[in-house]
């Protein structure tokens, strides 16, 4: 059964898209941690991320690098973080998290509660501000 990530993709799910390229996504979590909370994903579907081959693991990172300048110039922080969790959903994800302090990125604490236009600020927000080099 496909997972929520690739309905996602495959547009069968709305979502908040923020970047994409012919084999990765990002987009708003939406169940955030902090405004610019996105999540960074690869169009093929594989659950661990260290089961990704090598080369979409490492393009997912260069993607997601990417990603983060964006975010942290949207959002400025003190940095970005990233954890790999994916124990929710079974597709290789990443989570960048706006911080300034710890609690920021912790997955125990109450989620933002955001209506659509503000998620969709937030993704206009990180999308205008990514650069490729």
């Amino acid at each position: 059964m496909p997972s929520i990530f690739t309905k996602i993709i495959a547009g069968e799910i709305p979502s908040y898209k923020v970047a994409e390229t012919e084999d990765f996504l990002a987009f708003l979590d939406i169940f955030p941690l902090r405004r610019g909370h996105t999540l960074v994903v690869p169009k093929v579907e594989v659950d661990r991320l260290f089961d990704l081959d090598e080369n979409t693991y490492l393009g997912l990172m260069r993607f997601a690098k990417h990603v983060a300048a964006g975010v942290k110039t949207a959002f400025p922080c003190n940095r970005i973080g990233m954890a790999v969790i994916g124990l929710e959903v079974p597709h290789a994800h990443i989570h960048l998290v706006p911080l300034d302090e710890m609690a920021d990125i912790d997955f125990g604490r109450p989620k933002l509660s955001l209506e659509p236009p503000e998620f969709q600020d937030i993704a206009f927000r990180i999308s205008d501000h990514l650069r490729y080099d």
